[in-house]
């Protein structure tokens, strides 16, 4: 790996550990988003405070934290290297340093990755997320379908980042988890019932 790949590794890495939902809670007052829900920093659970606008800030900055480390990165440090700024982005929003490695699910970070790297492939994300939401108002199916629609979409277009963004989708997979577990058993909640989010 180049110096330059490493900086912008390195990069990615910084401002995609921002925590955008926890300084987002603190700031409202609304204390510490680890001690509601599921403990989660991501939108979601953010939307446990009762608050949309809060959730909302933070589904759009941790969707652009990852796009503006890709601009800037290859910007700053050469256009071969948006790989490397995104997969920093990545593993900084799951793995956050700072947050003793304990962050977010990386769903509306992987969009931030896929619209400067793959616009067709974020459109189509975006549009299985949203579709999946309304329908389902199941969160962690709707983020976990997108996830996955992100390899398949760069197969098909022939894109060489192919690899990465399947990588990508299997760490998204892996931090859903315990989504995944509940859903087997039947008792994963639907955005609007008493024991969901917006409880």
């Amino acid at each position: 790996m180049t110096r330059e790949m490493l900086l912008a590794l390195a990069f990615g890495y910084a401002l995609g550990s921002i925590p955008f939902g926890l300084l987002l809670t603190r700031w409202a007052g609304k204390g510490d988003i680890r001690d509601i829900g599921s403990g989660n920093i991501g939108a979601t659970n953010v939307l446990r405070t009762g608050s949309r606008i809060l959730a909302g800030l933070t589904l759009i900055l941790d969707c652009l934290k990852a796009t503006a480390a890709i601009l800037l990165a290859t910007r700053l440090f050469g256009g071969g290297t948006a790989g490397a700024a995104a997969t920093g982005a990545m593993i900084g929003h799951l793995y956050p340093v700072c947050l003793k490695f304990r962050g977010g699910k990386g769903v509306a970070t992987f969009l931030g990755v896929l619209i400067p790297m793959l616009p067709v492939a974020a459109a189509i994300y975006a549009a299985v997320w949203i579709l999946l939401l309304l329908t389902l108002r199941i969160s962690s199916v709707a983020g976990m379908a997108a996830a996955a629609s992100a390899p398949i979409s760069a197969l098909i277009l022939h894109s060489t980042y192919f690899p990465l963004l399947l990588g990508f989708a299997v760490l998204v997979l892996w931090k859903h988890r315990e989504n995944i577990a509940r859903l087997m058993k039947g008792t994963e909640p639907r955005i609007g019932t008493k024991n969901s989010s917006t409880a």
